[in-house]
């Protein structure tokens, strides 16, 4: 141990609060008058009382520990030491025949005033170390309710009592009735969740922090809402993926993101299976750049594959994946490559330098307005084409598991786009055989803040003070975030065993216009000031989206996120049928493309505007 000048000083104070303890046990003893001789007996056996007691301080190691993080296991050590020395004592005056009368009573009274002594010392410099009288020594800190009374909203209060921010706890509210009006850390429990809004007022409060990192998203949702309605500004703790990675401490406030309402609860992964599937093995993504292709990157990097493959056509985004991998994840091989999905030979090139194991194809023409009239042909052949490629190069060049994403906009698709992802579901089933590469269809709705989004667009508008733009009153879209998309799609990929469309568990769908009040009120706003415009369903727009077409039904999986599709095939003619499509090189004009699509696509029903 370290002797410095602090720890001199903790030895100095007890020290100085055992002759404290030992002379006013005598004091207590004969009633605050002591007589002479007793006097006289105090002071000498004082000094043969006292170097025991610091003796037996030291090797109970009181002087390692830190006042400032005073705690039980402190406490205890205390209670040990002084009980020894307790004991101790009168062995050591009748061994060395000290010549003085000790009372019975001293003996008693000095261990537990010592106690009193150290012990309280210890607390009270860490309860003033900690400003637990914040509103007092901190004036100009805003005074904040927490939501949440369990380990999170305990941790919170340490951190923020060790070190100093803008704010200082008043309160905690929490649903549970047994933690009703007790304390957390010297904070009362006001009352419940629900309650936030009255709280809020009675205390003048105007922020309220979210301490439940791992609630369920209604509970977050709801206490948003609340707070939202009542004027609140909301923040939130970190994520306890990142406290216990130490990325962040529970300090570190923010505000509240849509992600945090909208999320779900965790995916729980096979890690054994697809480290099976990728630890070791050549994987290749395509649009690696894009939204989900970049997540996959991420998602796939963690399982330490052999090399990874990125097959790009976007010259930035590709370069943005390079330069990020290998920070996050340094010594892992990559392959960046530019290139077209359509381009047959330099695909199969691509695929015969590097060897895959797995191919996630995440290429695609996915912006439903963009690709509904004037891009419809090209549409086609990036889509439908794009997959037809990738996947006859997988299939040539011995990949065990092609993955293809899909999306929620292939059941009984109005639109191009959602018409060309259920082609292309079906041209993977048609090529799948008994031996080979395994193809995987994975189907799902919106990610959040993925490109094209309508979520970065409602951020656009509202900072720059609306109006927020909504298609329609009604409209409802299904949400996930990218990391569980990735996952989920990693997920579907080992499951798969061939020829299957996987659905994911996307949750309850959400009313677009209600999700642009919830980014104003997160915003710090309302409608008042940023109003919602509504503009009409674009080209190609449902009011709602499915996961499932009307004649096909779903089977579980052993992963409760999963389902798998079964649907209608009739797919014996459709690769040959393509194939004599796309042989034609001029450009075909929408109404065409939208005749063969439904010719091929039965329950795809084009708009008409």
């Amino acid at each position: 141990m370290n002797f410095n000048p602090r720890t001199a000083t903790i030895i100095l104070h007890d020290i100085l609060a055992a002759t404290f303890a030992w002379l006013a046990a005598y004091w207590l003893r004969f009633n605050l008058a002591v007589p002479p001789e007793f006097q006289a007996a105090a002071f000498t056996t004082l000094l043969w009382v006292v170097p025991l007691q610091a003796v037996i301080f030291w090797r109970f190691g009181l002087y390692r520990g830190i006042w400032r993080f005073a705690s039980l296991p402190d406490l205890k050590r205390i209670v040990l030491a002084v009980g020894l020395a307790a004991l101790m004592a009168p062995l050591v005056l009748i061994l060395f025949r000290v010549q003085a009368v000790v009372p019975r009573s001293v003996l008693i009274l000095d261990p537990l005033l010592l106690l009193i002594v150290m012990g309280g010392s210890r607390l009270a410099y860490r309860a003033w170390k900690e400003h637990r009288l914040a509103s007092v020594l901190r004036p100009s800190s805003r005074p904040v309710l927490v939501a949440g009374a369990g380990s999170a909203a305990d941790f919170l209060l340490r951190e923020l009592a060790r070190n100093p921010s803008g704010f200082h706890v008043v309160g905690l509210l929490d649903d549970s009735r047994d933690k009703r009006g007790r304390l957390v850390q010297g904070i009362p429990v006001l009352g419940a969740l629900d309650e936030v809004a009255a709280w809020a007022k009675k205390m003048e409060v105007d922020d309220v922090v979210l301490a439940l990192p791992s609630a369920a998203h209604a509970v977050r949702k709801r206490i948003t809402q609340a707070c939202a309605d009542a004027g609140l500004n909301v923040l939130t703790v970190p994520s306890l993926e990142d406290l216990v990675a130490g990325r962040v401490s529970v300090s570190s406030l923010r505000r509240i993101e849509l992600d945090d309402l909208l999320g779900r609860d965790p995916v729980q992964l096979d890690d054994s299976g697809l480290h099976q599937l990728l630890t070791g093995q050549v994987v290749m993504v395509t649009g690696a750049g894009g939204s989900i292709g970049s997540e996959l990157c991420r998602q796939i990097a963690r399982f330490a594959p052999a090399k990874l493959v990125l097959f790009e056509q976007s010259e930035l985004a590709l370069y943005a994946m390079e330069q990020e991998l290998p920070q996050h994840f340094p010594g892992l091989p990559i392959a960046p490559v530019i290139g077209d999905v359509k381009n047959a030979v330099w695909v199969n090139q691509v695929m015969a330098g590097h060897r895959p194991a797995v191919v996630f194809h995440a290429a695609a023409y996915k912006h439903v307005p963009l690709m509904e009239n004037d891009n419809a042909w090209e549409a086609v052949r990036n889509n439908v084409l794009g997959t037809q490629v990738v996947a006859a190069a997988a299939q040539a060049n011995g990949v065990a598991k092609f993955v293809m994403i899909s999306t929620d906009k292939a059941v009984n698709p109005t639109n191009v786009m959602g018409a060309t992802k259920r082609l292309a579901e079906m041209a993977c089933q048609a090529m799948q055989r008994a031996a080979g590469t395994r193809f995987v269809s994975v189907r799902f709705g919106n990610v959040l803040g993925s490109s094209g989004s309508v979520i970065p667009k409602f951020q656009k508008q509202i900072e720059a003070g609306g109006p927020v733009t909504v298609t329609h009153p009604e409209i409802t879209r299904y949400f996930m975030s990218i990391p569980e998309a990735a996952q989920l799609v990693l997920q579907a990929g080992l499951m798969g065993e061939g020829g299957e469309i996987f659905v994911l568990d996307m949750g309850e769908p959400v009313k677009i216009a209600e999700l642009a009040r919830l980014m104003i009120r997160l915003s710090g706003a309302d409608e008042n000031r940023i109003r919602i415009e509504y503009t009409g369903l674009r080209p190609g727009e449902k009011l709602y989206e499915e996961l499932l077409a009307d004649d096909e039904s779903t089977l579980p999986t052993p992963h409760p996120k999963l389902r798998v599709a079964k649907a209608r095939a009739a797919l014996d003619q459709l690769a040959n049928e393509l194939d004599d499509w796309f042989r034609t090189k001029n450009c075909q004009p929408e109404q065409a493309v939208k005749q063969a699509l439904t010719r091929w696509v039965p329950e795809y029903t084009p708009q008409d505007y």
